[in-house]
């Protein structure tokens, strides 16, 4: 686990806005948020009873303070992770939405990780056309990056989120205490998407990364929720300014288009999500230093920042010419092209569309695969 003895001290929340097409939207980063989600609720002048969705194991974890909103229907438990982010796990929302008789007033809450969020946000988005929905992310990746955003979406044999809409939610609920029972790998698999954050905006973040690690792995609130607050900021920023990924969004894809290449020649079961963009990232890295992007010592922060995070699964037998092949199906290839985001430097991206075969071969073997 990260840690059992998390801050439960309550202290001050941190209120980010975030302006959307739905209107705006609250993401709250506090302690005791979620163990209070009445309170927590009122307090954003939200409504107290909802439909709650989530996972067995997480409902074990954290249901008891939410049993007042889910009220006597309870929740509905889906299976949770990768492999189930499909549209046939989709297809049981809409069964139960429809069992509890939802209408467009009625108010959704997404209690689990990156793949409850997504896979309820999505469900919500196209049920009736559009039901509200709170994310409750209880995982440090979803609470830093998927939670805000509005991108919903499941996976399809071939790649990853190719089935998906844009739908902002009504309120995003950070509550850095409910991190404290995650097994230490899921912890440090959102750790790599704090990392992204120190490279495309924010190169402190990459000093508090590998010279805190030992209070952040422990769930210190002093140092971890202004660490998640940073991240939600800059998520926050971007998607105001670009929410349907026409430019500058396009920056948070940094390590993404190689990482989810990785998740999909291993059928989703290898990796967990940051640990494939961490790979990711050392290609993208790699690519920025070639092309004079990004300096051999800013690369090496990068690499001493992912690699101070601990062990990631092995890549040595995976080949390159299937991670190739999973690459043509990225959403981010347009019109033929691949829209491919390179660091400038640390603290910025630029996007290229002129990356060729060689520089990804070159890349992925980098970073260790064969052929």
């Amino acid at each position: 686990m990260a840690s059992s003895t998390a801050s439960t001290r309550p202290t001050s929340p941190v209120r980010i806005d975030v302006t959307s097409e739905r209107g705006p939207y609250a993401v709250m980063v506090g302690t005791g948020l979620a163990s209070s989600p009445e309170k927590t609720l009122k307090s954003l002048g939200l409504p107290v009873h909802a439909l709650v969705v989530s996972a067995p194991e997480i409902w074990r974890r954290h249901g008891a303070a939410w049993r007042g909103v889910a009220g006597k229907r309870g929740p509905v438990l889906i299976t949770d992770g990768e492999k189930a982010k499909t549209l046939n796990t989709v297809s049981r929302l809409y069964d139960a939405f429809n069992a509890n008789a939802l209408d467009r007033a009625s108010m959704v809450v997404a209690l689990g990780g990156g793949t409850i969020g997504d896979m309820t946000g999505f469900a919500a988005a196209t049920y009736l056309r559009g039901l509200h929905v709170i994310q409750v992310p209880t995982t440090l990746l979803a609470q830093v990056d998927s939670a805000i955003g509005g991108k919903t979406g499941v996976n399809l044999p071939t790649g990853k989120n190719l089935v998906g809409s844009f739908h902002s939610p009504s309120a995003v609920i950070c509550d850095p205490d409910v991190l404290g029972s995650l097994p230490r790998r899921d912890f440090r698999s959102g750790l790599y998407e704090v990392v992204k954050y120190g490279v495309i905006a924010a190169p402190s973040i990459l000093e508090t990364v590998t010279s805190k690690s030992h209070a952040i792995f422990a769930c210190e609130a002093k140092v971890l929720t202004p660490l998640i607050a940073e991240c939600c900021r800059i998520k926050a920023a971007v998607v105001t300014a670009d929410e349907r990924e026409s430019g500058r969004r396009r920056s948070l894809n940094f390590g993404h288009t190689i990482g989810h290449a990785l998740e999909a020649i291993t059928k989703y079961r290898r990796f967990r999500h940051g640990e494939a963009i961490g790979y990711g990232m050392l290609a993208a890295g790699r690519i920025s230093q070639w092309r004079s992007l990004m300096s051999e010592a800013e690369l090496n922060t990068l690499r001493h920042a992912i690699r101070s995070l601990g062990p990631m699964p092995a890549v040595t037998d995976l080949s390159i010419k299937d991670a190739l092949a999973a690459i043509t199906l990225d959403k981010k290839v347009i019109s033929g092209k691949l829209h491919f985001v390179a660091a400038k430097g640390l603290g910025a991206t630029v996007s290229i569309s002129d990356v060729t075969t060689d520089e990804l071969k070159h890349a992925l073997r980098d970073i260790g695969l064969r052929g």
